[in-house]
């Protein structure tokens, strides 16, 4: 029986998670020395390797002096939280790693405080010691406190201690000795980490993840928590509502390498692929067929936003993208909710109307992004918070925690414009040569936070925020002030108009771009909302006149993100995502309608 060593690799974004985990796959040698491969290697799909964020939480493993150890490289953003409660039950000790300079970071606490809860043994690598102004003995004592705070047990606040730099490929106990490669941290894993337990018993599994392939379907993955699975053997399936389907396991992979490879069987304590059980839910337990017993299930934290998706029904609809109808748009929305637990979705009395609940902006247009580069067409409205009602009848809120650091000329900026979110002030205090700022802030206050903080800092501050609880609701927070310019016709836009129209706003649109009526085109001066006509030419006359033929000079539209956009718009308004164009629309194209539904709701 082989020894194995399941480990999660949990910490903040950015601080070095799958640089390291490429460092670990080197150190192991799973390729060959002249084979060719990227960074990031686990990151795999265009949307990971484009913003630079782990999104789906992947293993692979390595074999080092005759141990297997099963890794699992997880996501920093707390929006992915679903992601990482779930996968932490396949491992047996978590690797935290922590920036040598920032220290531990409110999206460290979170995913922490989870293992810290489930027992699981940590290993500390304080990363990135290589920086300038980095202060490694301080975030270690930071950790330590850390800990002590989530509760942690005597066992778990004996935690070794790695220094080093993933990026460029070292670990040491010590971080002023400097070594080769990352061999003292797999050494620090073997000793620490308590090896897989071999539970006899009857056969249990819980389903943690799924795969799909076009062969065999879905495939269910977990860890195997007692007993031995075969090749073969007839099983039955555990679902939510306590019923039991008899189900037999056509094949079993366990991991290997970056791939998985056929087995015959899978002992308790291993990470494994099963094919042939159908109609599975991501919780569901896997066990033996006479004598049934569940796990208990995954949870998961509730999501704290929502947004109506509904089809693309603009004067452009069908133009970009594949999939346009409502039957696309519901089964792709529901297959989605399939793998991603955070997320739920529900119908509304509108047959092409859908409510996606989700963890927050970043959550949602990820799923949005990869629906458009899938060939689909929607449109999303704004975002709305999730308010719950109190014991006392009062409305509650949710609240998160800001924490945002930032040098010191621009503190006042950021402080101002937390307020204005109805944000308070928690703790300030020097860091190096930045000021660290935290704030309890509601989430509504935090839509369209981070672009207003990065333009008042200089794109200087670094901003990060987790969901800490619902409390009371904090009172109504000013929006968007300036009102939206509207295109009057469809048609191509005329630089003769764009020019004449410069002092009336900003334009998002460029000359020779095609627009609609109703479409938002750029944001008024003001704060109302008028409408413009970017169709007319100029009159022409056989009489050349000199001062009349200047140049016309435009400025450059404004280009929105896809996050931006969502935090931009207003009630009354509708963000048109195809897999071309992101365009901006009002709910009502029509002007008289628009007015009727404005006084209505007056």
């Amino acid at each position: 029986m082989q020894s194995i060593r399941n480990i999660a690799i949990i910490a903040h974004v950015d601080h070095g998670k799958t640089t390291l985990v490429d460092k670990i796959i080197h150190a192991s040698k799973l390729f060959r020395d002249n084979q060719e491969f990227g960074d990031l290697i686990l990151d795999n799909n265009d949307l990971e390797r484009e913003r630079g964020i782990t999104i789906v939480s992947k293993n692979v493993s390595v074999r080092y002096k005759g141990v297997k150890i099963n890794i699992i490289d997880t996501p920093g953003h707390s929006d992915f939280g679903g992601e990482v409660e779930r996968v932490l039950k396949l491992a047996d000790g978590v690797c935290l790693l922590v920036d040598a300079f920032e220290g531990p970071m409110p999206q460290t606490r979170f995913v922490l405080g989870k293992a810290i809860d489930l027992g699981l043994k940590p290993i500390v690598i304080i990363n990135k010691v290589d920086k300038e102004n980095c202060r490694p003995d301080e975030v270690h004592e930071q950790v330590f406190d850390l800990m002590f705070n989530l509760g942690a047990t005597e066992d778990q606040l004996d935690f070794p201690t790695l220094y080093g730099s993933s990026k460029q490929g070292w670990m040491s106990t010590d971080w002023k000795r400097k070594t080769e490669d990352i061999t003292e941290l797999l050494d620090v894993i073997i000793d620490t980490i308590p090896p897989a337990p071999e539970n006899e018993g009857i056969p249990q599994m819980q389903i943690t993840s799924l795969d799909y392939s076009s062969f065999v379907g879905r495939i269910a993955i977990g860890r195997v928590h007692r007993g031995t699975f075969k090749e073969g053997m007839q099983v039955a399936l555990m679902k939510a509502d306590g019923s039991v389907k008899r189900m037999k396991i056509k094949e079993l992979q366990v991991f290997e390498g970056l791939g998985r490879v056929k087995v015959a069987e899978v002992s308790a304590g291993e990470i494994c692929a099963m094919m042939g059980i159908e109609d599975f839910e991501i919780g569901d337990t896997v066990t033996d067929y006479d004598t049934p017993e569940a796990l208990p299930r995954i949870s998961i934290d509730e999501p704290t936003m929502n947004m109506l998706f509904t089809i693309n029904n603009s004067p452009f609809f069908g133009k970009e993208g594949k999939f346009v109808t409502s039957r696309h748009l519901r089964d792709r929305l529901f297959k989605e909710t399939e793998k991603n637990l955070a997320l739920k979705v529900v119908t509304t009395d509108s047959e092409d109307k859908f409510l996606v609940f989700g963890r927050g902006i970043l959550h949602l247009s990820v799923l949005i992004e990869t629906m458009r580069r899938e060939g689909y067409e929607l449109q999303v409205g704004q975002p709305q918070v999730i308010f719950k009602e109190g014991e006392n009848g009062e409305r509650l809120e949710p609240i998160e925690t800001l924490v945002v650091d930032v040098p010191d000329e621009s503190a006042g900026k950021v402080i101002e414009l937390a307020t204005q979110g109805k944000g308070e002030l928690l703790i300030m205090e020097p860091k190096g040569d930045l000021q660290h700022l935290e704030f309890n802030i509601p989430s509504r206050g935090l839509i369209g936070m981070r672009s207003k903080v990065l333009t008042a800092t200089f794109g200087e501050a670094i901003m990060a925020h987790r969901f800490k609880a619902y409390e009371p609701y904090k009172g109504t927070i000013p929006g968007r002030i300036n009102g939206s310019l509207i295109s009057m016709n469809s048609g191509v836009v005329t630089p003769y108009a764009v020019d004449k129209l410069q002092d009336r706003g900003v334009f998002f649109i460029d000359p020779t771009e095609e627009v609609y009526a109703g479409m938002v085109v750029g944001e008024h001066n003001r704060q109302n909302d008028i409408e413009v006509n970017l169709q007319n030419a100029k009159q022409l006359t056989n009489m050349r006149a000199s001062g009349t033929d200047t140049n016309v000079k435009i400025a450059p539209k404004i280009q929105f993100s896809l996050e931006e956009s969502m935090e931009y718009i207003q009630k009354d308004e509708y963000l048109e995502v195809t897999p071309k164009s992101i365009r901006m629309r009002k709910i009502y194209l029509d002007p008289s309608m628009r007015k009727r539904m404005e006084q209505k709701a007056d």
